[in-house]
């Protein structure tokens, strides 16, 4: 089945994970270098070599300086979270194929990172990325929540069952969680440059209530919340 191509200014849910479910990062430098193509990736001009534009003068929490002007965006980088094996991205496309360039780049240039980094070769990933458009306001209100809580399943393997009461761990272990832009929207710079959060951040009145909003989610796990879930990621 051909999949529709993404429209500009339409909100996506993208994801993906390793080929047989293996792990796509290994060790910091693998994450780091991730956020550094989120970054480096998302303008309309042609991907270069990262080692000769990337200098180590840290401007923001683990983000290194980037030493060359950046083009135009091809997408708003709404919110992300990287998990072992996959990653999640919330993007809403800006120019006339932005998504499916910005993630060919993205796909591509990580593979080969990897690759050559762990003297392995073939594909990274299982098949092309997945893509969901937001069809509904439920849906736009559910994936920022959905993307931030995935790390959840790291340390709390019930958090979304009715049994689980360490919902104060859960959120302090989430704000420490660097592979994610949730501490940037919650008023922590972790790596404000890669997101642009100002939409979310005024959908939902700034960085406390949307912190507040998030532990509420928590809270109601619902059937509700876990059937919008299985609709984010149709």
């Amino acid at each position: 089945m051909i999949r529709p191509k993404p429209a500009n200014n339409e909100i996506y849910h993208i994801y993906n994970r390793g080929v047989e479910k293996r792990k796509i990062f290994s060790e910091t430098s693998d994450y780091l270098r991730f956020v550094h193509d989120l970054y480096e990736f998302n303008n309309e001009d042609p991907a270069i070599n990262l080692a000769y534009h990337v200098g180590y003068n840290r401007k923001e929490v683990g983000l290194p300086k980037f030493e060359r002007e950046r083009g135009k965006p091809l997408v708003d980088i709404m919110a992300f979270c990287l998990m072992p094996n996959h990653f999640h991205l919330m993007l809403r496309q800006k120019t006339t194929s932005g998504i499916t360039e910005f993630m060919r780049k993205l796909g591509t240039g990580y593979t080969n990172f990897f690759n050559q980094k762990y003297d392995r070769v073939g594909p990274l990933f299982q098949g092309k990325y997945k893509l969901v458009l937001l069809k509904s306001d439920s849906h736009f209100i559910h994936l920022p929540f959905y993307i931030h809580l995935n790390p959840l399943d790291l340390r709390f393997s019930n958090w979304r069952g009715e049994k689980f009461h360490d919902h104060r761990k859960a959120m302090q272990f989430l704000e420490t969680y660097q592979w994610s832009s949730f501490p940037d929207y919650i008023g922590k710079k972790n790596f404000p440059s890669v997101t642009q959060r100002e939409f979310l951040m005024n959908f939902f009145d700034g960085p406390e209530h949307y912190k507040k909003e998030i532990n509420l989610y928590l809270l109601e796990a619902t059937e509700e919340n876990e059937r919008v879930r299985n609709l984010l990621i149709e």
